[in-house]
């Protein structure tokens, strides 16, 4: 029968957050060969192997799936040790619990961090923050990696549960001495084809849907992958580009930007999903997400 030690699923984790064996052992506080021994014991234990030994480590389908077992364990040995009153398992600070996620840039910039500061101090928590395009942070979740994400998925990856949060509203904007310089505005939307672009990074959609609507035409395009250096690129006049109303509307206020098309803002949905597991660790972050999307998304689209 296959069982796996506490320590052995630890050591798994560990492995995978920090890409190798040598930081893995000093995370761990013992030697790289004693994590190797760890894995090796867990692969006979399975019959399959776990880790793929490259740099940083991979896991296989199988090592996916005794990952998500691993967190698992230790979020319900967390949970247990607090209720009682024995401190958490984690590795991070005194009693602490890691708690990996995944969201996307622009949550992250506008209104996450502040939804879950205060837990960090009421329960002890350290965060494990990923970041990833709201179409791509499920592929995260369902690796094991995170224990919940914003995504702009509805369907609930296989073990998980889904909820909608909210909408987040963007507006297409760019700095007037570029709309000036292009001649782009509400009525030229169709230049926008051969006007310069900026886009977070190669996952990023929205500017290309956004342009769909009015060109088949490919623009300049810069590459700017950071939430506020992206809208910074805006505000200098490297190109245009979509940013949320949070993080643009003072901007627009004050005539540091303008809006290329005030009538059609681009809506994106956001899910929160997270593992099917009873937790009260897991149960606090997601009454703190909840509430802190009630207040910053929209609720309804643009009529």
């Amino acid at each position: 029968m296959m069982a796996f030690q506490f320590e052995q699923l630890q050591t798994l984790t560990t492995l995978l957050e920090e890409g190798t064996f040598e930081k893995a052992a000093i995370r761990l506080h013992v030697t790289a060969s004693a994590v190797s021994q760890r894995i090796k014991a867990m692969e006979q234990a399975a019959s399959q192997i776990l880790v793929e030994r490259t740099i940083p480590v991979t896991l296989t389908t199988a090592g996916t799936i005794v990952v998500r077992y691993a967190r698992q364990v230790q979020l319900l040995d967390d949970d247990t040790r607090r209720e009682l009153h024995l401190g958490g398992s984690g590795d991070s600070g005194e009693h602490a619990t890691t708690i990996a996620l995944a969201v996307n840039a622009d949550s992250l910039a506008t209104w996450f961090l502040e939804s879950i500061a205060e837990l960090s101090v009421t329960h002890q928590l350290v965060f494990d923050l990923h970041r990833d395009d709201q179409e791509h942070t499920t592929t995260l979740l369902r690796s094991g990696t995170v224990l919940a994400a914003v995504t702009s998925t509805p369907e609930p990856v296989q073990g998980c549960t889904s909820e909608r949060l909210g909408i987040m509203r963007y507006r297409a904007v760019c700095s007037p001495a570029f709309a000036r310089r292009w001649m782009i505005g509400p009525e030229t939307l169709d230049r926008l084809g051969r006007s310069p672009m900026v886009n977070f990074d190669r996952k990023d959609e929205l500017q290309r849907t956004f342009l769909g609507a009015h060109s088949d035409q490919v623009p300049p395009t810069h590459f700017v992958p950071t939430s506020a250096d992206f809208a910074r690129s805006l505000l200098l006049g490297f190109g245009w580009g979509l940013l949320p109303e949070g993080q643009c509307g003072d901007d627009l206020e004050q005539g540091r930007l303008v809006e290329l098309d005030p009538e059609h803002p681009v809506d994106v949905v956001l899910y929160w999903q997270r593992w099917n597991l009873k937790s009260a660790l897991l149960d606090a972050v997601t009454d703190a997400v909840r509430i802190g999307a009630v207040a910053a998304l929209a609720t309804s689209p643009v009529e």
